[in-house]
């Protein structure tokens, strides 16, 4: 722990505090009050805040609910002079990590900040053996191809950023598992991961989904109602389909992408959001732009990254290790006891054209756990997968 912030209004406070903490070795930066501290925290690596409750402006639990939003993993000390059992109560609920009485008690402080040390280090070891512990395990993005070694290398990369990336590939090759690798690879992998298919809900209905609404918004609104952006903050928001959402909807979440802030349907204020956003999609957005369905700045907002998924067509090497993989799994579902291939059955396999990529190779193999045999041949494989 190197740099801690403090924010109050009262100049005696901030100086006496700020010579202690100076002589243990901390740098330290002084905010009269809670918009100033808030954008010194916005603009400096920050591991520790103290901050007061009772200020003039933007108040202290302001302040935590602003700080929790942008940087829930900062800790933040609460100090007040008018503390009151409530009050120190309302703070921890809210997120903060400590609650301290004025006068300062120097004892008091520094253990503070030394329970506050200990808990990041402790975090950060968490989130590095979870880190160990999935690439030990191995991705859920089964395959040996270039292609998908490329797609694995690429997701090991990307993910602990919160830099945004558009996963391209047709239907069924498995857009939604690259997503969810980049969500448990990154640093919030503890928070929600929402996903949004933006083809299945309609146009008139897109904007109160992403952004929720406020109660009588319209006339079956009877109670406010959170949106994805919101039911995702902290984590990851996952646009699928994004190529099929309405003009009027992609300049609302350009605006999410840019300000960080929402607009509920039926409100006219902002709201904070704090998600990263991963967006997917099957159509050729350079063509849909070309042809005035999709917005130019919008897709320079979310491809960031690229990551292109090939269809199964492209990794025919692949096909035994999936076709294993999903034998394995439909017989534990379904209670049966585990069949296996013929070598000529996976050759059989890799013979067909998958036009419905991974999720049609899924179905066929659920089919033949049913239909076929103990030991799957190549001519029950032909037969069930309607291919001569």
């Amino acid at each position: 722990m190197k740099k801690i912030v403090i924010i109050d209004d009262e100049r005696s406070i901030r100086r006496a505090l700020g010579e202690i903490l100076q002589f243990e070795g901390y740098d330290v930066l002084e905010a009269e009050d809670g918009m100033v501290g808030v954008e010194l925290i916005k603009n400096n690596q920050t591991d520790l805040v103290f901050c007061d409750i009772k200020m003039p402006g933007m108040d202290g639990m302001d302040v935590l609910d602003e700080l929790h939003q942008l940087h829930p993993e900062i800790p933040i000390v609460m100090i007040s002079g008018h503390g009151t059992i409530e009050t120190a109560v309302e703070a921890i609920k809210k997120g903060a990590f400590d609650f301290i009485e004025k006068p300062l008690d120097l004892n008091r402080i520094l253990v503070t900040i030394r329970n506050a040390s200990e808990r990041i280090s402790l975090v950060e070891q968490t989130a590095i053996l979870k880190t160990t512990i999935r690439k030990i395990k191995g991705s859920n993005i089964i395959g040996e191809s270039n292609e998908i070694k490329r797609i694995r290398e690429m997701i090991e990369k990307v993910a602990p950023s919160d830099v945004r990336v558009l996963i391209t590939g047709e239907n069924g090759t498995g857009k939604e598992l690259v997503a969810r690798s980049l969500h448990d690879l990154s640093n919030r992998a503890k928070l929600p991961f929402v996903e949004v298919n933006c083809a299945a809900i309609p146009g008139e209905l897109i904007e109160s989904e992403l952004f929720g609404y406020e109660k009588g918004a319209f006339t079956s609104a009877v109670k406010d109602k959170k949106g994805k952006f919101e039911l995702a903050n902290g984590g990851t928001l996952f646009l699928d389909e994004i190529g099929d959402m309405s003009l009027a909807a992609q300049a609302k979440v350009l605006r999410a992408l840019q300000e960080n802030v929402i607009q509920k349907v039926g409100s006219e204020k902002d709201t904070k959001v704090n998600c990263r956003v991963i967006a997917a999609t099957n159509k050729d957005l350079r063509k849909e732009i070309n042809e005035g369905r999709f917005r130019e700045d919008l897709f320079h907002r979310l491809a960031i990254i690229p990551i292109h998924v090939p269809s199964l067509n492209e990794r025919k090497e692949d096909i035994p290790l999936l076709a294993e993989h999903f034998l394995t799994l439909i017989c534990n579902d379904h209670g049966i006891a585990r069949k296996s291939f013929e070598e000529d059955a996976l050759m059989a396999m890799q013979n067909i054209n998958w036009t419905g990529n991974i999720r049609e190779l899924r179905n066929i193999i659920e089919r033949l756990v049913i239909l076929a045999d103990h030991l799957i041949t190549s001519e029950e494989v032909r037969r069930y997968a309607n291919v001569t």
